[in-house]
């Protein structure tokens, strides 16, 4: 019995808030019930016994992502004056919504959920030892292409500063020469 009533309280904790989040008309909310939607489904990971995937959900998701909107949305502005209102901006969403429900309707009465149950076993040290044995090229040619991004990252954003041999005088040298002319 409190088995079922964790998960009904984690289910209701991601409904609702990801309700939140698509009825939010405040980007900074819709970003914070995203927030206890992710920590929602990370809690069902950790109930269902996939405690490298729950993990993995609050570092990644949370940690980063998340993160990474929130500040993108309060440090950008918005324009509020070409909102579109009335229901022909929702119809879309409710079509998409539909089919998807339809998909997930089929697909939960197709499968048979007659499984054995039994206790949970940590993933961690077996997806631990995959990775470091069996899994180490791909392991390590991620971590590469990841490097690679940084860098392409870092370059990307860098500012370009021409040189003097380029012929173009820097900012701070033109200023002095002309406050000298006058």
């Amino acid at each position: 019995m409190t088995g079922d009533l964790i998960f009904i309280l984690l289910a209701l904790l991601t409904l609702v808030s990801a309700v939140w989040v698509v009825l939010s008309r405040n980007l900074v909310h819709a970003g914070f019930g995203l927030l206890f939607t992710l920590f929602g489904a990370a809690g069902l990971y950790a109930y269902m016994g996939a405690d490298f995937i729950a993990v993995t959900q609050v570092m990644v998701y949370i940690g980063g992502v998340l993160v990474l909107v929130l500040f993108t949305v309060m440090m950008t502005h918005v324009p509020r004056d070409k909102q579109r209102h009335g229901v022909d901006r929702y119809v879309p969403a409710a079509v998409f919504a539909l089919l998807v429900f339809g998909v997930l309707y089929k697909t939960i009465t197709a499968v048979s959920w007659h499984g054995l149950a039994g206790p949970a076993h940590p993933t961690v040290a077996r997806i631990g030892a995959g990775v470091m044995t069996d899994y180490i090229f791909p392991f390590e040619y991620v971590s590469l292409v990841l490097l690679a991004a940084m860098i392409g990252a870092a370059l990307l954003t860098r500012e370009y500063h021409p040189t003097a041999e380029e012929g173009d005088a820097p900012a701070e040298d033109a200023a002095t020469d002309q406050e000298v002319a006058s």
